[in-house]
């Protein structure tokens, strides 16, 4: 499973992309995305998502699906 990031609520802070262990965040058409093979929900590197973890906006950076 992969974290998506809700493009409504996004600030474009770019806090996310910053944290990503797995560089799966990135900035396309003036949003951030995350790259679903990219993402393994930080699983083996935190205990959290980090993208939700730093998120300003809650509940912008979810499980997809």
């Amino acid at each position: 499973m992969a974290y998506k990031i809700i493009a409504s609520q996004c600030t474009v802070c770019g806090a996310c992309e910053f944290e990503c262990p797995n560089a799966a965040i990135r900035l396309k058409n003036d949003i951030y995305i995350i790259d679903p093979k990219k993402c393994t929900e930080c699983e083996g590197a935190f205990d959290a998502p980090q993208c939700d973890a730093v998120c300003p906006v809650p509940k912008t950076c979810v499980p997809a699906g």
